[in-house]
């Protein structure tokens, strides 16, 4: 029977909207068990929630066979000097020793676990899996016409624990075959895992031998090979306990892990009896007679299997059918998180105060966001996606360091490594087509699409348009019935949105623009022309060599000088068609350096702050259902088409059978470099210019990113909230070249110490440093004085205004003063020195040889730590400038300072918008300033302050009788008034 026959859900025409309300009924089920969400040793790691059932059926041992152990009566009963025999093999530790290497073996994480984040063990984050009963007929025919509403009315389905599957079945009869079948994703081999760890730590004391076998391996097997030879070849402390299997009464559990794998024949004329463990056979034979109970028919076997490959077993032979659910609900989802980010060691080497603070906020956000039901709800419906949503926000929030094999793109391609590792689509085809290349060439066509006319949800249509148009064989029919059975609702799910209920999206948003990027860099997106090209070049290319054969002998036969002409003309071609497919690579350049760079996108957020806010949502009212939505922004499509083609990707996509040659990847840079290299080099927002260093990091090429970088003479990154990993980005990008970086400005970008610590080598190379608006207290003044007294340092310009220095980082500044030879510039502008502060600058001053101009305005200075530095500044060799405006400096003061002032020329003492009775030089810059930094500063003393410069204006103008200076001082004064205005009335 074919399997569009087997099959009647997958039917071409109605399939989609069938799957749909499939999917949508499992949306609604409620179920109050959590499941495991960690990644196993053997790739297939996740849970989450399959198709629900349409209706109670019968107990199926009430109708038929169960594949219990009642039809081997036939098999001879242990002898007592078996059981003899096997307790003194027990009790010399070979099991015991088993145990061991099990334990060991199968609570070891894979590197994506220690890679991306702690490493935890699997009873630390391991809760237990919804497991339903289910059977064939639910498996071969869903029933798709069940809606939510109806579904909810069904009676309960019946929940069992993983440890009562082999319990009787409804009618009373012994169960000794289980399959346990789940979607890809579902972590069916994490509940092995798990199973395998209980029975190891003596809470499975239903069997006292449990033997895992992984059909990956048994398929890669085609030597004849007997059980016996089987088991002691895997597990060596066996030896002494095979030879009694049969002949005891040992309770024994076979685990048969990814039968899809295996081709099995379960007729007589394909595969023959046996009943010798110690006859060699085929494996899969192996496994056929196990099943069948006709060898070792005391043994207890559980299998784990996708759903279309769970129809391979006759039903006969199963006692138990049992389906793997995910979590159902948000309390569950919350569960996993919390056990999963608040373990130790999540946040690295922060203080245990902090890190647990940041750890529970974190928390708090995404369960706020997880409570509002919207789209990551659904998502996390599958645990898979909840170990991605963890590593992504491990990634984001906890990484302080940046080697190259933490990128996002590498989380991504990981996670799909994770859940496709040498996964086939369908073992049975004769292509052998690998899973993920399938999902490239179809739902990446579809991301595609949704990426290039901007739509995150997508019709029935458009599901047809991409996955069945071009269908022409029997086989492609069949690929896609496995795809919709097993892979599909891994990656889309029904959209939640109200009005868009019969759309699908993408179950994490970015896995739209991962697979967009998978489908271009792979080369999939060629015209009708390309596509025949390549066929017809292929075609050519492999007749070519036997055409020149038959051509010779013709030629020297028969005076046809005409025919090697031909030929040499039909071998052009394929050059010349290999010539034009390089010309898809420079599509893909083009591609990929449009996208970097769209001016629609120059003011959004950085991409980082995307996905935190696709995971922990935005805080603030919810949109209206009614209010038009925000355009679709589809900023990471093009930096994962960077990341892919980085090599480490390259290589793990490599595994995934999804191949990208050394040579198209070095191709694609080189036609990319010129135009990213000429658009990066105009000035972008801080946004985009972080999505720009975010991108070369992505891109692990060093020679690529050395001569971008070394083309910006100025970071702009303003505003740009700076978290670890953004610093981490900047200070390995920039790390890639040596030279000197003209302006770095980093105002306003929430940068501490630790941040300042990251930065450390790239801040030696700046020459203007604007760190204004950071709240950096005197453990960063404590850096910076550590950066300004490096050898190395080439910091000319320092801007630290609007920063809490205080006493205690002035001393550590001054100490930095003391010793620099590079700095000519320091903006110390409201940062609360005080007097004390003031006095310590001005008692290491005098050591300084290269200073020119110091700004400690807004300081709360009094009339002597004003004159202090004053009179210290007018014996310097190179100051000519001190800003000392907005300070608590009386009439007499600036009578005092003024003296000073005139007693040198070129020591300039910016106090008043007057000097004597004329106005000063710097009047607007000085209103500049206090204009600039009035959102930061206190308004009431801004006020004040303006009211004692239009009192001295006013006095002043009043000492002069000269008609050009009175003008002056009107025209300041006119300025001074309006900002007055401007601040009563809160328009400033």
């Amino acid at each position: 029977m074919s399997r569009a026959v087997q099959c009647q859900s997958c039917l071409p025409r109605a399939g989609w909207a069938q799957l749909w309300q499939c999917l949508a009924q499992s949306r609604g089920t409620r179920s109050v068990s959590v499941c495991a969400a960690v990644p196993g040793p053997a790739g297939r790691c996740f849970l989450r929630k399959i198709l629900p059932t349409s209706s109670i059926s019968l107990p199926r041992g009430c109708v038929r066979y169960q594949g219990s152990s009642q039809e081997s009566s036939a098999q001879p009963s242990s002898s007592s000097r078996g059981q003899s025999q096997l307790r003194n093999v027990a009790s010399s530790g070979a099991i015991k020793k088993h145990q061991k290497s099990l334990s060991a073996w199968f609570s070891h994480q894979p590197n994506e676990e220690r890679q991306f984040g702690p490493s935890f063990s699997l009873d630390a984050v391991h809760v237990d899996p919804v497991i339903r009963e289910s059977s064939l007929e639910e498996i071969l025919k869903p029933s798709p016409d069940l809606t939510i509403q109806n579904q909810l009315q069904q009676p309960c389905r019946k929940v069992i624990s993983l440890h009562n599957l082999f319990d009787v079945d409804a009618c009373g009869r012994p169960v000794k075959n289980v399959v346990l079948y789940g979607t890809v994703g579902t972590g069916k081999s994490t509940l092995i895992k798990k199973m395998v760890v209980d029975w190891c730590h003596g809470r499975l004391p239903r069997f006292e031998l449990v033997i895992p076998f992984s059909c990956e391996d048994l398929s890669h097997s085609h030597a004849h090979v007997s059980l016996r030879r089987l088991i002691t070849k895997k597990y060596q402390h066996l030896r002494d306990v095979v030879p009694v299997l049969e002949a005891s009464n040992l309770r024994v559990l076979f685990i048969l892990n990814g039968l899809e794998r295996l081709n099995l024949d379960f007729r007589l004329a394909g595969t023959e009896l046996c009943c010798d463990p110690n006859e060699p056979v085929p494996p899969s034979a192996i496994v056929v007679n196990l099943l069948r109970k006709y060898l070792l028919p005391e043994a207890s076997i559980i299998v784990t299997t996708r759903p279309s490959a769970a129809r391979r077993i006759p039903g006969k032979y199963v006692g138990r059918y049992a389906e793997i659910c995910g979590f159902s609900d948000t309390n569950l989802q919350k569960l996993y998180f919390q056990m999963r980010l608040s373990q130790p060691g999540c946040s690295g080497e922060e203080s245990q105060e902090r890190s647990s603070a940041e750890q529970e906020n974190l928390v708090e956000m995404l369960s706020r966001n997880l409570e509002r039901h919207n789209q990551i709800t659904a998502a996390c419906f599958l645990p898979s996606y909840c170990w991605l949503v963890c590593t992504t926000l491990h990634f984001l929030y906890f990484t302080r360091t940046v080697p190259p094999s933490q990128t996002l793109t590498g989380i991504y391609t990981s996670f799909l490594r994770l859940n496709f590792s040498g996964e086939v689509l369908d073992s049975t085809d004769p292509t052998h087509i690998s899973m993920m290349k399938y999902v490239a060439k179809t739902v990446g066509k579809l991301a595609y699409e949704g990426v290039m006319s901007r739509k995150t949800c997508f019709s029935e249509e458009d599901l047809r348009q991409c996955f069945e148009v071009e269908m022409k064989t029997e086989s492609e029919l069949n690929l896609l019935e496995v795809f919709r059975s097993d892979v599909f609702r891994f990656f889309l799910s029904p959209c939640v949105q109200p009005g868009k209920e019969h759309t699908f999206v993408f179950t994490i948003p970015a896995m739209q623009e991962y697979l967009a990027a998978l489908y271009v860099v792979l080369g999939e997106k060629k015209t009708l022309a390309q596509r025949v090209g390549k066929e017809l070049s292929e075609v050519i290319g492999k007749v070519s060599e036997d055409v020149a054969v038959v051509v010779n002998i013709i030629s020297k036969v028969l005076p046809l000088r005409f025919l090697p002409v031909l030929f040499n003309l039909l071998k052009i071609f394929p050059r010349y068609f290999s010539r034009v497919s390089g010309k898809d690579r420079d599509a893909i350049a083009h591609t990929m350096a449009e996208e970097l760079f769209k001016e629609e996108d120059y003011y959004n957020d950085d991409v980082l702050d995307q996905i935190n806010s696709s995971i922990l949502g935005v805080e603030g009212p919810m949109r209206h259902p009614d209010e038009a939505p925000d355009d679709e922004v589809f900023e990471l499509f093009p930096i994962f088409m960077g990341g892919i083609l980085s090599r480490r990707n390259r290589a793990i996509l490599e595994q995934l059978g999804c191949s990208i040659k050394n040579l198209a990847a070095f191709e694609i840079a080189k036609a990319m470099k010129k135009t990213v290299i000429r658009k990066g080099r105009k000035g972008l927002p801080p946004s985009e210019l972080m999505d720009y260093l975010f991108f070369l990091h992505e891109f692990q090429n060093e020679r690529f990113t050395a001569e971008a970088v070394r083309s910006l003479r100025a970071v702009n990154l303003s505003s740009v909230k700076m978290t670890p990993l953004k610093c981490s980005v900047l200070a390995s990008v920039m790390s890639t070249t040596s030279h000197e970086v003209e302006e770095l400005n980093l105002t306003s970008c929430n940068l501490d110490s630790s941040s300042l610590r990251t930065l450390f080598p790239i801040l030696l190379r700046c020459k203007a440093l604007h760190l204004q608006l950071n709240s950096l207290g005197s453990d960063a003044c404590k850096e910076i004085r550590d950066l300004l007294l490096h050898d190395k340092c080439v910091v000319s310009s320092l801007r630290l205004a609007n920063n809490p220095v205080g006493e205690q980082g002035a001393r550590y500044l001054a100490e930095a003063l003391a010793g620099n030879r590079s700095l000519t510039q320091l903006s110390l502008l409201h940062t609360a020195l005080g007097d004390p502060g003031a006095e310590a600058i001005a008692r290491h001053l005098a050591q300084n040889r290269h200073l020119q101009e110091l700004n400690l305005g807004y300081n709360s200075l009094t009339d002597a730590a004003a004159l202090r530095v004053v009179e210290v500044a007018k014996r310097h060799e190179t100051l000519d400038k001190v800003h000392l405006y907005f300070n608590d400096i009386s009439e007499d003061g600036k009578r005092a300072l003024d003296s000073l002032r005139m007693d040198r020329d070129g020591v300039r003492a910016l106090v008043f918008l007057t000097a004597g009775t004329d106005v000063s030089d710097y009047w607007s810059h000085i209103l500049s300033v206090v204009q600039r930094n009035l959102p930061f500063w206190d308004r009431e003393r801004v006020r004040q302050h303006l009211a004692l410069l239009l009192q001295d204006l006013e006095s002043s103008r009043s000492q002069t009788a000269n008609p050009w200076r009175k003008a002056k001082f009107l025209r300041v004064e006119s300025e001074v008034k309006k900002m007055l205005g401007k601040l009563q009335d809160g328009s400033l």
